[in-house]
């Protein structure tokens, strides 16, 4: 997972805002994998490796349902440190009659599905980096039918007990109301374009295939979700050091875009109205 720990910015603790925690609580743990790491009345961390929260589930007061057509989450990924961790989830969700949609990126091989409140979920492996197609400074990506029984070969001597330890958030993809808009934001946090797509850009720090994903496919123009909605609450970006994220909150402030400080964490918002927790770590 050398492409989510320095000296690389990346993203890790995703958290989410739910319409029933216990529900969702019972499908994060027993159709993802995840364990509980913390639990408070209206909030619950999650994690695999017992010591890093990757997600966050929270129920807050007077909650209402994500309207269609809003920016907000498209998916959070989950990166499983081996194909054979991603054949052994794949037996695991046949086995279960768990519907799931399935996609071949070239780099990577991905298995995407939705929680209660139809949060996006990608769980994924990805290929060698040394076998990514490069032209330029962009990566060969496409979204192809997966080899699903070959998946399944390469997890057959693999028993699926949940997330493995070396489970990371591998990247978070959102929708937003502008792409050029949304990329030139990321670029002041640090991340620069390795792959444009139809109606989406794909950003990342270190040649990774992406640790940001944006797209438009709700409709250019698509409103922010409210507070109220479930979805997205916010998500951290981890920077190497103090320095990297001081730059980037440097550039945020030349660009007269706001970055408020709690707590000793540092807060801004994308243009689409996505918070992000600035983090060192």
């Amino acid at each position: 997972m050398k492409f989510h720990q320095k000296p690389w910015t990346y993203v890790e603790l995703v958290e989410l805002k739910v319409s029933d925690l216990e529900q969702s609580l019972k499908f994060y743990e027993e159709v993802i994998g995840f364990r509980v790491l913390d639990k408070q009345a209206n909030k619950i961390w999650l994690t695999a490796d017992g010591q890093t929260a990757l997600l966050s589930i929270e129920q807050p007061d007077n909650v209402e349902p994500k309207l269609p057509k809003t920016t907000g989450l498209y998916h959070f990924a989950l990166l499983l440190p081996s194909r054979e961790d991603l054949g052994a989830v794949l037996r695991f969700f046949a086995e279960n009659g768990i519907r799931i949609g399935a996609g071949d990126h070239l780099v990577s091989e991905a298995l995407y599905l939705n929680d209660p409140d139809g949060n996006g979920i990608e769980i994924y492996s990805d290929r060698p980096d040394s076998g990514w197609k490069w032209d330029n400074e962009f990566v060969a990506m496409d979204t192809l039918a997966i080899n699903a029984q070959d998946i399944l070969a390469a997890g057959a001597g693999t028993e699926w007990k949940g997330l493995p330890s070396g489970t990371v958030m591998g990247h978070i993809h959102l929708q937003v109301v502008d792409i050029e808009e949304a990329k030139e934001f990321y670029e002041l946090l640090g991340f620069e374009v390795v792959t444009p797509y139809p109606g989406a850009l794909f950003m990342s720090t270190g040649k990774y295939h992406h640790h940001i994903g944006l797209n438009t496919w709700a409709g250019a123009g698509a409103k922010p979700a409210t507070e109220e909605m479930t979805g997205l609450e916010a998500f951290n970006i981890i920077y190497p050091s103090i320095q990297e994220r001081d730059s980037a909150i440097t550039n945020l402030r030349k660009k007269n875009i706001s970055v408020l400080e709690e707590n000793d964490i540092f807060y801004t918002k994308d243009p689409s109205e996505n918070k992000i927790k600035m983090i060192v770590k």
